[in-house]
């Protein structure tokens, strides 16, 4: 059969070895196999089958150098995951009974138990006997936070099927986000990682949970999966049906040719992998440091981070031979080894290596402060309705006494004109227009805040090139906001003031679990105006995929969703909140109101910040393309993201409704948060739409690019 495409030059640094064990996992894994079930009679694999796919080649080339009993168990481990695909692809997916597919996903994670001394039911299938065995041999070795992290792995994986199934079912296309989002769960990387864990050493808890190992794991995954979709796209699209491959998701996003999209597809692996490296050689350290690590701890993550490298150059030779996927004419070798086959030169290495330097080099080369003239704005698509609060006018009134008394208008950042022209009532009044007088003056000063600081962060310590104070400032800002009855530090700055008093006044009647919440979405945007500094230090432009994410952190949608889930009570329980629906809901919506933020702010930020966070800027050094070109790139994607915003409430929830059996007035509280998340992206665009701070005129008159050295005035007395 014709390939669809020609597979592309592959950028892979470190070069594949292969485990000497390898015979031994061949062995004992078909073995294992045909004892769990899952070869003869099993409707799905035969022999023939499992020898063909070499499950065992792929774990000792991506395992090299544990031990041979290990390499058996992760191998045992592989042949279980694609079994559970191709078993769930035969009974469930082809003939599309999504009921019957729920129900062989409810009983899994019975099979995995927290508790060691757990009983679990009988297995009444292979997928099942297979789990229950894997899981008994290999979690006593290893922690309660690994067993904890790898289980949600494996669930995620295995529920996240069901997103698949409905796809599917409904002949949808994901779009790119929420594509590389929902592929993370489905694909099995992060579960890999874990693996990895296993075979290498474990991740400390104490920064297991950190930014930097979540972006190993996550560029790790990302590169894993586009890769396979690129192997894969013959067998998934046009033999299997499959919708779920990212060169059909850009295909149809770019409306271009299947070669262009594959093409496309490898650039963000590369990228992927350029982040993977960065994060290693320069966050990791930097954590590594700050956390106080002991020697064995760095070293753990240290052979955690190479367990990585070598799976993806593991990865990458076993699609190379495997029977499962198409790869005529991929080239084998990392592009500074010696090449053979059709097709490879010296000339092929130089281009190789060339190609690499300008992919990564792109980062680096934006000029800042480029004159790019008024922000191009598009028609935006808004379907929901506007509504402002009454209490407008004297939010804005007591906005201005409540900022002068903390501070925040005498240190050279804002003044009262500039406070003004920002109108941040206006949007308070169009996210919650529901609002009482007192919860409206909240909701207005939170967001003050978080624009003050936003604004501070590069103007006062990006400027002055200090990082160190930067994390200085936002240890202490964390500090401000007790759990319990800890002692908060005094105030030197209106930041600080301002936090304290909003800390007090609105976690006073909140439990202790919703504190937590919302002291983590504001560490989580603190720490994200950090990682904004770091890269305006080294003058990077950030990596597409690390952005959009990093951009709800910096735009403080965490922030503001812990607000609005605030109060909404018990009927709706936590796991909904978690769910894949209402987070693919949440991340659509935050996502939109973003985007929105980047279009508005392009001449801000371009032109007089000489920042290079901006959505517009990523998609044009991308893709080397213009200001027009990247705005239709951004402005589509925004109303994809709107569009499966309102994908999300008409098709998914009600599912999670059955699923998570809600009572009515739980229904109706998930109706009243789908409403909240409505009014958060009209009124984010109405503001705007409405407010000075991005126009040129204003940006002409009040822009500075450094903060003026005249020492703060002394706040009044917070009331």
């Amino acid at each position: 059969m014709t390939q669809p495409f020609e597979l592309p030059h592959f950028y892979m640094p470190h070069p594949a070895r292969l485990n000497p064990h390898v015979d031994d996992a061949r062995a004992h894994s078909t073995a294992w196999a045909r004892e769990m079930g899952m070869l003869e009679g099993s409707g799905v694999w035969e022999p023939a089958d499992l020898e063909a796919h070499d499950y065992g080649l792929l774990c000792a080339y991506t395992h090299p150098d544990c031990d041979g009993p290990a390499l058996s168990l992760i191998t045992d481990w592989y042949v279980w995951v694609f079994f559970f695909d191709d078993h769930f692809l035969e009974r469930y997916k082809r003939p599309q009974d999504r009921a019957a597919g729920k129900a062989h996903l409810d009983r899994l994670p019975l099979f995995m138990p927290l508790d060691l001394q757990a009983v679990v039911p009988e297995p009444s299938n292979p997928v099942e006997a297979g789990l229950a065995d894997l899981w008994a041999r290999t979690v006593p070795s290893m922690s309660a936070d690994w067993r904890r992290r790898f289980a949600l792995a494996t669930e995620h994986l295995l529920n996240e099927s069901m997103w698949e199934l409905s796809n599917i079912n409904e002949g949808r296309i994901a779009n790119p986000v929420e594509y590389i989002e929902m592929r993370r769960k489905v694909g099995g990387a992060p579960w890999s990682s874990g693996l990895v864990e296993y075979a290498t050493a474990e991740v400390p808890a104490v920064v297991a949970g950190t930014r930097p190992l979540r972006v190993l794991m996550e560029t790790f995954s990302d590169a894993v999966h586009l890769r396979n979709d690129l192997f894969s796209y013959q067998r998934e699209v046009e033999d299997e049906g499959e919708n779920s491959n990212g060169v059909l998701v850009l295909e149809t996003f770019f409306g271009c040719t299947t070669q262009e999209a594959a093409d496309t597809v490898n650039d963000i692996l590369t990228s992927r992998l350029h982040q993977f490296e960065h994060t290693a050689l320069t966050e990791v350290p930097a954590l590594a440091l700050e956390k106080g690590l002991t020697p064995d701890q760095v070293a753990a993550v240290a052979a955690y981070t190479k367990g990585l490298q070598d799976w993806q150059s593991g990865g990458h030779e076993w699609h190379l031979r495997s029977s499962r996927y198409m790869n005529e004419g991929a080239v084998s070798a990392s592009p500074w080894q010696d090449l053979t086959g059709p097709g490879t030169s010296a000339a092929d290495i130089g281009a190789l290596l060339a190609s690499a330097a300008a992919e990564r080099l792109r980062a680096y080369c934006h000029v800042p402060f480029q004159k790019v003239g008024p922000s191009l704005l598009p028609d935006f698509e808004m379907p929901f309705r506007l509504e402002l609060s009454p209490h407008l006018d004297g939010a804005r009134e007591r906005l201005t006494g409540w900022m002068h008394r903390t501070g925040m208008l005498q240190e050279g950042v804002w003044d009262e004109d500039k406070l003004l022209a920002y109108d941040l009532p206006l949007c308070s009044a169009g996210l919650d227009p529901d609002a009482t007088p007192e919860a409206l003056d909240l909701s207005a000063q939170w967001l003050a805040w978080g624009t003050y600081g936003d604004d501070y962060y590069p103007l006062v310590f990006g400027h002055r090139r200090d990082l160190a104070a930067a994390h200085l400032t936002t240890k202490r800002l964390s500090a401000c906001m007790p759990l319990d009855s800890e002692a908060v530090p005094a105030p030197v700055n209106g930041m600080e003031r301002a936090l304290a008093d909003l800390w007090v006044r609105t976690t006073a009647e909140m439990p202790h679990d919703e504190r937590l919440t919302l002291k983590g979405a504001i560490d989580t945007m603190t720490a994200s105006w950090v990682w904004e500094l770091a890269n305006q230090l080294q003058h990077r432009v950030p990596d597409p995929v690390d952005y959009l994410e990093m951009r709800r952190a910096t735009f403080g949608c965490d922030l503001t969703l812990s607000l609005c889930r605030a109060g909404r009570g018990p009927a709706i329980p936590p796991e909904v909140y978690r769910s894949g629906p209402v987070r693919s809901l949440e991340n659509a919506a935050m996502d939109y109101g973003c985007l929105v933020n980047d279009v508005f702010s392009y001449q801000k930020e371009i032109e007089y910040e000489g920042e290079i966070h901006n959505a517009i800027l990523v998609v044009q050094n991308f893709f080397g393309v213009d200001h027009p070109t990247a705005l239709g790139v951004v402005h589509d994607l925004m109303t994809q993201r709107l569009r499966q915003f309102e994908h999300v409430v008409a098709n998914e929830l009600p599912v999670v409704y059955e699923d998570f059996g809600l009572t009515e007035e739980g229904r109706e509280g998930l109706g009243a948060y789908v409403a909240d998340l409505q009014n958060w992206m009209a009124g984010v665009l109405n503001w705007h739409q409405r407010v000075d701070r991005y126009k040129a005129s204003y940006l002409a008159r009040r822009s500075h690019g450094f903060l003026p050295d005249t020492p703060p005035a002394p706040a009044l007395p917070v009331s």
